[in-house]
């Protein structure tokens, strides 16, 4: 249990801090950004599975398999796209917003996708949650796309995972290497044309980085979730986008007007009801089998 936890706060801490490393290459396109991260990602997650003697399973990989990571593929290159874009373009704020509303929208797609039935605490949680992204969306006169862009293509590539046949190592490989093609095809592109942004060796080690930097953090996290409760894990999720609120507000100095605080008073009273009603249900005696 409390190797767990610190397994599950490493990923998130990690995740939370995501924002210093990726400023440090904000010159960098996004899209290049994405390109290298898929690739490099690919190679340090190839080497784990070379040297863990884990390669069998890509043989029996079936045409479903390939068709549904396709699918979660291009849903988590949309995620780190408009990811990095946002912290490399003042909008760390907007993204922390996407990561808190994350749970909820994973409640109202569940309903809407796998005809799960919400309890009543939960549902209270999502209508304060969208009460929260209305006021900004009529108060802030636009509406905060990069929160739902990245808490809807998280959600919904959440929702891909759930039933997939692979772990966490092996989907991530499998996803890598769908991207991998469309990744190396844009690096040599962006070569000849001379567009690349990555022209010194301290660009390119820092590109390098997002490779072990994203797969360490996936493995940090497949670890700790197999060793502590799902209850546990919902508390320990809100510390990636409560460190990338306090970095975007005192960092970076994005700016945090009334609006944006009584959006985010609706958030937070929302996962604050929906943690509180998860932890109760947790604690409830189960019901006892009947007897033969």
């Amino acid at each position: 249990m409390n190797s767990g936890i610190l397994l599950a706060l490493g990923a998130y801490l990690s995740w939370g801090l995501f924002p210093l490393y990726f400023r440090q290459i904000a010159a960098v396109p996004a899209l290049q950004i994405v390109a290298h991260r898929t690739l490099w990602s690919l190679a340090f997650v190839a080497l784990v599975l070379v040297l863990s003697r884990r390669l069998s399973w890509l043989r029996d990989v079936s045409a479903a398999t390939w068709r549904r990571f396709t699918l979660s593929a291009a849903l988590i290159a949309v995620n780190w796209l408009v990811y990095v874009w946002a912290v490399g373009n003042g909008h760390v704020i907007d993204a922390s917003l996407g990561y808190f509303i994350n749970p909820l929208v994973n409640v109202a797609l569940g309903f809407a996708l796998l005809h799960e039935r919400p309890r009543t605490g939960q549902w209270l949680a999502v209508g304060l949650a969208a009460l929260g992204v209305l006021w900004l969306t009529v108060a802030g006169g636009r509406l905060p796309w990069v929160a739902l862009v990245l808490a809807l293509s998280f959600g919904l590539y959440g929702l891909m995972r759930k039933t997939a046949a692979l772990g966490a190592l092996e989907g991530l490989t499998l996803e890598t290497l769908i991207l991998a093609p469309l990744a190396g095809a844009g690096l040599a592109f962006w070569t000849l044309d001379g567009s690349s942004a990555a022209h010194s060796a301290v660009d390119w080690t820092w590109l390098a980085g997002t490779g072990p930097l994203t797969a360490g953090s996936l493995l940090l996290f497949a670890a700790g979730a197999r060793r502590i409760p799902l209850a546990t894990l919902g508390i320990v999720q809100y510390v990636s986008p409560s460190l990338q609120f306090l970095l975007g507000v005192f960092l970076f100095r994005e700016p945090m007007d009334a609006n944006r605080l009584v959006a985010f008073g609706f958030i937070w009273g929302a996962l604050l009801v929906y943690s509180a009603e998860g932890l109760w249900q947790a604690r409830r005696p189960r019901p006892a089998a009947a007897a033969c």
